[in-house]
């Protein structure tokens, strides 16, 4: 199927003067299959994810790359029936999308912080550079900041072992539940361990882009709107670590910019499921790689 309205182009329209979200090719990828692949036995053909990706402004050629990677990577696995080719997350993607959907939809608005936080130490040798730069991608994730070097603070419980298992490193790590105590300041600490101004400035570009009655009005539908939605909100989330309120400016634009966003995801998706279903098959398809019976 091929979508018959005109794509938003990457540079915005007109009638777009915020311009569009930066999210790259990959990042649309994974939000609809997030949101219309979770369920076991869905996949999309190959010629369909090409239209999904033209609909936000990405060219076949980038398109067919893009697919190409996360397949290399293990993100996406091609199965076949008969002539046609399919994609569909693996099942360890499809996990930590689901979870990844969680994280990215909790309230950004701490306003209900115990006092406490989690510390987190390490400790892993040059030789580990790679695994040093998984932590710290994943701690980042997890809404840790950096206090110092090898030091990392949390607003929260954090489910270390969990989120860590698959990088073999919790032999050098240390986990405590702590409060701070003086001559320590709470403020200093978020001051020290976050940039505070960059989220609250993501925020406000965000509100820029989205709250009007009718924004990224020259996107062809509302599966478009929703994958660009999806997938800048998710990027505030992996930055915004859900810092408690009583320690962030009276005017902290997450407040708003939380409203617009779940707004417009319940706005955006009876529109975008009848699009995506035109184009996800549900069906036993063959793996290309293996050969064996796959649910798609």
């Amino acid at each position: 199927m091929t979508s018959s309205a005109r794509p938003l182009g990457p540079a915005g329209g007109a009638d777009d003067p915020s311009g569009l979200p930066q999210v790259r090719p990959q990042t649309h990828v994974l939000m609809f299959c997030g949101i219309h692949l979770l369920q076991p036995g869905t996949a999309i053909a190959t010629a369909g994810m090409i239209d999904v990706l033209a609909r936000v402004g990405v060219g076949e050629h980038a398109s067919r790359a893009t697919v190409a990677r996360m397949t290399t990577r293990g993100v996406l696995e091609r199965h076949r029936r008969g002539r046609r080719v399919f994609l569909s997350p693996t099942p360890s993607w499809r996990v930590a999308l689901e979870e990844g959907g969680v994280r990215a939809w909790q309230s950004p608005v701490n306003r209900t912080w115990d006092g406490q936080w989690t510390l987190l130490g390490f400790s892993l040798p040059e030789t580990r550079r790679a695994d040093r730069h998984l932590l710290r991608s994943r701690l980042q994730w997890a809404g840790f900041g950096m206090l110092q070097s090898g030091l990392w603070v949390a607003p929260r419980a954090v489910d270390v072992e969990r989120l860590l298992a698959e990088l073999d490193v919790l032999a050098h790590v240390k986990v405590f539940r702590a409060h701070v105590d003086a001559p320590t300041r709470v403020a200093e600490l978020v001051e020290d361990a976050w940039d505070v101004p960059a989220i609250a400035r993501g925020y406000e570009e965000f509100l820029a882009r989205w709250d009007h009655p009718d924004p990224l009005s020259g996107a062809p539908d509302d599966l478009a709107r929703q994958l660009w939605l999806h997938g800048e909100w998710s990027l505030l989330a992996r930055r915004d670590p859900g810092l408690p309120v009583e320690y962030l400016p009276a005017d902290w634009p997450a407040v708003r910019a939380e409203q617009v966003a779940l707004r417009l995801r319940a706005r955006y998706e009876p529109a975008a499921e009848a699009v995506a279903a035109q184009l996800v098959e549900v069906s036993e398809v063959r793996s290309v790689v293996d050969g064996r019976g796959a649910p798609g």
